[in-house]
């Protein structure tokens, strides 16, 4: 990849990569330096294996400062024993083609030793009681983690805003709350959902489905659909429905279906509020979620009013 410091509306689209504290560093000062005293940094930090969802995130971010900074870090600390840290997938070369044609000016790829220097951090993040439920039920402990490694990046990069995908809404809300709590000097973007054409959202793990798991996937969507479209029969309704569509899809074992304020707190009674699902399909594991009106006029048709869809 190149090194030409040149600016994203300059002759390269290739980024910088930068594998060490003093890359990074050394990077983002020559660059912000050539772009005057107002650079704003934007970053969307990845654990690689990017697709047409991150791409979002990226175009997102790019819009939104002078200076777009990704990082590819697997982050250990978020994965409990027995989960797929080995599994998960890594494209390295892939993920700096996106970042190349997405205008990504820094990509930050760090070994292990570079974000947790000395092996497993003494200080990490409490991220509090909404961490324990939904997917901090089903995975103790991932939310410390994911947590401490955003602020570790938040730290490193010193971005301005930062962007994240509402699929993994609960994470976004986390770190929301992160910034809020600890003053962090940093916009928190929660972009939407991409989705395939028949509503299933992109997520890096659906390459470990089987074809016959795939087709079955779809009914994550399809219940979110279906509660969204009960909101105004009341949050009963709203579980039911979406309950009933999983119950039809022999392939998929639901992990929990959720409904919530949009902080994740208790449901309302009426007003705006968030479907939540988790489900297995043979060995993968998958997450979705969609806006829900309780009590209101029925949703517009789902997967178009919860993301965008890829064409």
């Amino acid at each position: 990849m190149s090194t030409q410091l040149t600016g994203r509306s300059g002759t390269t689209s290739e980024p910088l990569i930068a594998t060490s504290r003093d890359q990074l560093r050394d990077a983002l000062d020559r660059l912000a330096r050539g772009r005057g005293s107002t650079c704003r940094t934007s970053f969307v930090p990845t654990m690689g294996a990017l697709h047409g969802g991150h791409a979002s995130l990226l175009d997102e971010a790019g819009g939104r400062g002078d200076l777009l900074v990704a990082s590819i870090f697997v982050n250990p600390t978020q994965f409990a024993a027995g989960e797929d840290l080995s599994r998960y997938p890594r494209a390295l070369e892939a993920d700096l083609e996106m970042c190349a044609t997405h205008a990504v000016d820094v990509v930050f790829v760090p070994d292990v030793d570079v974000v947790y220097p000395g092996g497993t951090p003494h200080v990490t993040l409490d991220p509090g009681p909404v961490a324990e439920i939904l997917e901090g039920a089903s995975r103790p402990g991932h939310f410390h983690g994911v947590l401490t490694v955003v602020a570790k990046l938040f730290g490193l990069v010193r971005p301005a805003v930062a962007v994240f995908g509402q699929k993994d809404y609960q994470q976004l809300v986390l770190i929301r709350r992160m910034v809020t709590d600890l003053c962090m000097p940093v916009e928190v973007v929660g972009a939407p959902t991409v989705r395939e054409t028949d509503g299933l959202a992109l997520s890096s793990r659906n390459r470990y489905l089987s074809p016959d798991e795939r087709r079955a996937a779809v009914a994550l969507s399809a219940a979110l659909g279906a509660g969204a479209a009960a909101g105004p029969a009341g949050s009963g309704d709203v579980l039911a429905a979406a309950e009933r569509v999983l119950a039809r899809e022999p392939l998929v074992s639901p992990d929990y279906v959720a409904l919530r304020d949009v902080d994740l707190g208790a449901a309302p009674h009426a007003g705006d509020a968030r479907l939540l699902v988790a489900a297995t399909l043979g060995s993968t594991r998958l997450i979705d979620n969609a806006a829900v009106t309780l009590g209101g006029a029925a949703a517009p048709d789902f997967p178009e009013s919860a993301g965008l869809v890829a064409g």
